[in-house]
């Protein structure tokens, strides 16, 4: 290696802990290899058997509070319900956000706490809270308040679609079949049926004739569901038999129901048939579902957290093989859509073939710098750190997502860092002093430089610890990334330590040997053989036991067999030694004639502002140029979703006619742009499953709709966007009368909200609505573009009629409001008043007015309301509605909204694209800033802002926090003050670089990714400045003077300093311009595949930019300004302190006698 042509210098002390312990392992070489396997493979066992995901599944403690009281409108539901509730939830500690939503009949609390609160202690909370509220609460309420937990994960990982020329009723038995099967499954939690008819016995009274037998719907309900029972009457002894007495009487039939008599509280008698229509029907349609134009029926299938993804599709597509052999019928059409499995599968691959990508690269260079042997030596540090990383992984519950292996790749060039520099100071001690053994070279050579690699590996952890702290959902999203570098880098130093030391003990050679190769094909025959040996019999045995796994590895072995033929004529000998004996020491001669130049007089004062100057330059065009920035990074869209909102009250029917042109313009739009083959699926949702699949609603929505379009995976679409295609589909469903549509895509990373949101808080819905006027206006005025559709969530126009029930006339007739709103809910929605059982299903008994009686209001008002009067000994009374209340027309709230106790309307809109929603916002602050609100009211910003000015914030906080690190495990190594200074000065090199690097190449910057890009440049860049500066006080320890030891300590460093950074650089190459090869193709399917540019390096090549740009500036300007700043520091403590180190003064008296 170059090292030789430096002078030797003279040895560290042999001594201490790390010194006895790598004598120690190096005596037992056996158990260190042996221990060394058996963690290999049981932590390959556990990469396997990790549950698989795209994303973590994000734990939040929100819980979800429901209450029911039928008849009440979404006003009154505010006041008796929301805010007793509120009141006494926003005093339970922890609470961090509360939002409400005040509907017809129904109140929802949404409560978010802190996250670190454990869910379980939320829950009880909440429920503790509402206990506390109850005396608050009316006291007849329909359902009390319950409390939900609310789980991220539980959205479906795949929709299972049947369809086929089969009766609706069918397709639901066989979705039933399906349905049991899977729900059977471990990993499944539940499965939803979505588009089928749900069977219900109905009895549909004829109002004229109830009303002239006399007969209430009490006496209906009382009638039908006596009859309907099957009760045990005890144990009747007989002989020496115990038998039990059971009366039997379900409906076997429905003329049995029919059959039934109801007596009215006068006393007269009639058959159910003679006043009602019973029928054996299914329940009012209330959703739709399409695939394709075609109806279907969809199983919607829900995974239970924790549980592997991957494995769960695997498992379900076993199932419907064995069903549509066994108990479906031919003509059934079974077709999965949305399966989240396949694009986890494609991600997870294209990370891990980056992984291997980044690997290779990594390995490459260090072959360069290090030579073949001493690379491998320290590669295997990769696996090996990951490898072990798997076990606090598996403790603490992770699963193996994108997030994980990305903090694998980022580390990748990270982890080798300690192995780097504990080989190359063995090599080159090792090569310098040719007296001393392999063994004592790497002893003294680990020893030497432990308190570096061990301050450099904390330091490059420090960043990463505070990340761990991420409030939020953000935060829940993203502390996978420093969980896994943690524990990663403290599993290189072990490697670094303990089993690198003893592979350059058994296989290290001196540069000597390896320059004196023997080329000859003799040298090469017994390693052949092996190889060629175990290459034979893995294709046997893969012919035998047709695997392809053995196929892939015979292959793989081939492969290594033509490198190490390669490596051993071409590679080492025609370019890795001229590399080293001709390049390197070319470099390292001009690196110290640069040195050497650079801190003579005032030189290094020059150097030292002219990087400072390259600072204020950069601050002063970021003004000017201005890069765009965004929250998350997102590509071409996977999914693109077609909202539609009719107005509130818009039967299902109706709906579904309004989605059939929407579906049929979306067609349209595909089909004119050649883009049908980049499409998997169009499937349409009405009623049910029509909302956010992130935020699903949890009622039934007759006037929502959703077209979901999904396309194939990226690589094979072509020349198609999904990104173009989702501006032409908005462009395409606009125009259609009395919807309101939005087109968007599915979101990457954590759920945020809407890029543009705008809070207006107050008290009066009119002020309120006055404000929204005007904010609209003042964005107009201000012709602000690219907001797509600016909609409000308050929606006043919900058509009702009031039932004004006049309580003087009630209450003398004995009747509460409480009576009439019941009696009328049974007329219209209908009462369940038993089951029906049909062998081993259960079905309900529905009771209500024939349709003609319940949709005309005149028929209603002439409802008698059945009571018993008990002012007159309890003699049963009919009163008919009209004479005890007035009815009006209006228009009312579909919902009224509060946040932390206010009532609150938002703003909201997706960005049009092309345009940058940061931009905009701004442009939104400027033009409202000068509204004058009135007092009590407010004008703020929530949504995705919200959580980025959050997430900016607590970045922030942490890049700070990291700093104070930093600081103080540098002052305790260094036991100085000045020294972490001089060190923090590589963090603000890399911070030019990031800067210069966004701006030169017209970049998008992301306040997440390039947030935590930078907070880990902190961690890195400072391993240089440690090498550096350690060394050079090393060397002045041995008694150099000062201008050698910067001199030699650069030259001596700059081998190391430049391969961490060059391995760290390059192990993000692959991921920064998407590069995957995917090897399993190769060496299996023997398939040459390249993908670029895929969905992983859309979402981290910005972090992966963000290290790369900081990085190399860093390094280059680290190794000039650095040993400035040294040279500084130690002339001012000279001059001003008067500290003169020895050293210091032997130099300048031998320079006084050369002069003379």
């Amino acid at each position: 290696m170059s090292i030789n042509n430096l002078e030797p210098q003279k040895l560290p002390e042999g001594k201490g802990v790390i010194y006895n312990l790598i004598g120690a392992l190096a005596n037992n070489r056996t158990t260190v290899y042996l221990v060394t396997f058996l963690l290999t493979v049981a932590g390959y066992g556990i990469f396997n058997s990790l549950p698989k995901e795209q994303f973590p599944e994000i734990v939040v403690p929100q819980i979800y509070v429901n209450t029911v009281y039928a008849g009440t409108a979404p006003a009154d539901i505010e006041n008796l319900i929301n805010k007793p509730l509120e009141k006494q939830i926003k005093a339970e500690k922890g609470v961090k956000r509360i939002k409400s939503n005040a509907l017809q009949d129904v109140s929802v609390i949404l409560v978010e706490f802190e996250t670190d609160v454990n869910v379980e202690i939320a829950k009880e909370r909440v429920k503790s809270a509402i206990d506390k509220a109850r005396r608050d609460l009316p006291t007849d309420l329909t359902q009390d308040p319950t409390a939900l937990e609310v789980n991220f994960s539980e959205f479906p990982i795949m929709n299972i679609n049947l369809a086929g020329n089969f009766p609706v009723d069918k397709l639901k038995s066989y979705a039933e079949i399906v349905q049991d099967e899977i729900e059977a499954l471990p990993e499944i939690t539940r499965v939803d049926i979505v588009g089928a008819l749900d069977r219900e016995i109905q009895i549909n009274l004829d109002l004229q004739k109830m009303q002239a037998y006399g007969i209430a719907f009490y006496d209906i309900q009382s009638a039908v569901q006596n009859e309907n029972v099957n009760i045990s009457g005890g144990e009747l002894n007989v002989g020496d038999v115990r038998r039990t007495l059971r009366v039997k009487g379900e409906f076997k039939t429905i003329d049995q129901l029919r059959n039934v008599i109801i007596r009215s509280g006068q006393g007269a008698t009639a058959r159910l048939s003679e006043i009602a229509e019973v029928v054996d029907s299914n329940a009012e349609r209330q959703d739709f579902a399409r695939l394709d134009n075609k109806p279907v029926v969809t199983l919607n299938v829900i995974k239970r957290g924790g549980e592997n993804l991957v494995i769960a599709s695997d498992k379900i597509e076993v199932i419907l093989d064995k069903l549509e052999k066994t108990s479906l019928p031919d003509g059934l059409e079974v077709k999965i859509t949305a399966d989240s499995s396949e694009r986890t599968k494609g991600d997870i691959n294209d990370l891990i073939n980056t992984v291997v990508m980044g690997f290779i690269f990594v390995v490459l260079v260090l072959m360069f710098f290090m030579g073949v042997r001493d690379a491998i030596f320290v590669g295997l540090s990769v696996p090996l750190s990951a490898l072990l990383a798997f076990y606090p992984l598996m403790l603490m519950g992770f699963t193996l997502n994108t997030i994980v292996l990305f903090a694998f790749l980022l580390g990748l060039g990270i982890v080798v860092d300690d192995a780097i520099v504990v080989i190359e100071n063995s090599h080159r001690i090792f090569n310098q002093h040719k007296n001393l053994s392999i063994k004592e070279a790497v002893r003294l050579a680990a020893s030497e430089v432990f308190i570096p690699v061990f301050a450099g590996t904390l330091t490059t952890i420090a960043p990463f610890f505070p990340l761990i702290f991420w409030p939020g959902i953000v935060g829940e999203f993203m502390k996978y990334l420093p969980y896994t570098l943690i524990f990663t880098l403290f599993a290189s130093l072990i490697v670094s330590y303990v089993m690198n030391p003893i592979f350059a003990i058994t296989f290290m050679r001196r540069s000597d040997d390896e320059s004196n190769l023997d080329q000859s094909f003799s040298s090469l025959k017994r390693p052949l053989i092996i190889l060629g040996a175990v290459a034979f019999a893995s294709y046997l045995i893969s012919f035998l036991a047709s695997s392809d796994g053995m196929f892939g590895f015979a292959n793989l072995v081939v492969l290594i067999m033509i490198l190490y033929v390669f490596n051993h004529y071409i590679l080492t000998p025609k370019m890795i030694i001229p590399f080293q004996e001709q390049f390197l020491p070319k470099l390292m001669r001009g690196y110290r004639s640069l040195i050497t130049f650079v801190i003579k007089g005032w030189r290094p004062v020059g150097v030292v502002f002219g990087a400072l100057g390259l600072l204020v330059v950069t601050i002063i065009t970021l003004g000017i140029v201005k890069p765009e920035v965004i929250f998350f990074p997102s590509g071409e869209p996977d999914y693109v979703y077609v909202y539609n909102v009719m107005p509130i009250g818009t039967d299902a029917n109706k709906t579904n006619e309004v989605t059939k042109e929407i579906e049929r313009r979306v067609f349209k739009v595909l089909e004119e742009n050649n883009a049908m083959e980049a499409v998997n699926s169009v499937i349409s949702n009405v009623g049910k499953n029509a909302g956010d699949p992130m935020n699903p609603d949890r009622s039934a929505t007759p006037h929502k709709s959703k077209v979901t379009i999904a396309f194939i995976s990226k690589e094979h679409r072509g020349d198609v966007s999904s990104q173009e295609l989702l501006t032409k589909i908005r462009d395409g469903v606009k125009g259609i009368p009395g919807t309101e549509i939005s087109v968007e895509r599915e979101s990457n990373g954590p759920p945020t909200g809407k890029p543009i949101t705008l809070e207006i808080v107050g008290e009066d819905f009119d002020e309120l609505r006055n404000i929204e006027n005007a904010v609209r206006a003042k964005i107009e005025t201000a012709g602000i573009k690219g907001i797509d559709e600016l909609k409000s969530d308050l929606v006043t126009n919900k058509p009702e009629i009031i039932i004004d029930v006049d309580r003087e006339k009630a209450s003398r007739e004995g009747i509460s409001t409480a009576q009439v709103a019941m009696a009328l809910r049974t007329a219209l929605f209908g009462l369940e008043i038993s089951k029906f059982r049909d062998n081993d299903d259960e079905y309900p008994i529905q009771l209500r007015l024939m349709q003609d009686d319940r949709n005309k209001i005149e028929r209603l008002l002439s409802m008698n309301i059945t009571y018993r009067d008990m002012n007159m000994g309890g003699v049963l009374r009919n009163v008919p509605l009209a004479s005890i209340a007035d009815i009006s027309y209006s228009t009312t709230f579909s919902q009224i909204n509060r946040k932390d106790a206010e009532r609150i309307i938002t703003l909201s809109s997706d960005v049009v694209p092309g345009f940058n929603a940061n931009e905009i916002n701004q442009e939104i602050l400027r033009a409202t800033s000068n509204m004058k609100l009135p007092s009590g009211y407010t004008l703020r910003q929530g949504g995705e802002q919200e959580e980025q000015a959050e997430a900016a914030a607590f970045l922030g906080s942490a890049f700070l926090i990291a700093i104070a690190m930093i600081y103080l495990i540098l002052a305790a190594q260094f036991n100085s003050i000045v020294k972490p200074l001089i060190i923090f000065f590589t963090i603000v090199l890399s911070l030019i670089g990031v800067l210069l690097g966004f701006m030169i190449t017209g970049k998008t910057f992301s306040v997440i990714m390039s947030g935590v890009g930078i907070i880990a440049l902190a961690g890195i860049v400072v391993k240089n400045g440690i090498l550096l500066i350690e060394f050079i006080d090393e060397l002045r320890k041995r008694g150099m003077p000062l201008r050698d030891a910067i001199i030699e300590g650069g030259a001596t460093r700059l081998t190391p300093v430049l391969l961490t950074a060059a391995s760290t650089i390059l192990g993000m190459i692959p991921l920064a311009f998407g590069l995957a090869f995917d090897f399993g193709a190769l060496f299996i399917d023997l398939n040459w595949v390249v993908n670029i540019g895929g969905d992983s390096a859309v979402f981290w090549n910005i972090l992966a930019w963000t290290i790369i740009y900081g990085l190399i500036l860093s390094t280059v300007l680290t190794l000039v300004v650095v040993p400035c700043l040294y040279y500084i520091s130690e002339r001012v403590k000279e001059k001003f302190f008067g500290i003169v180190d020895e050293n210091q003064v032997l130099e300048i008296e031998k320079t006084e006698v050369e002069l003379a």
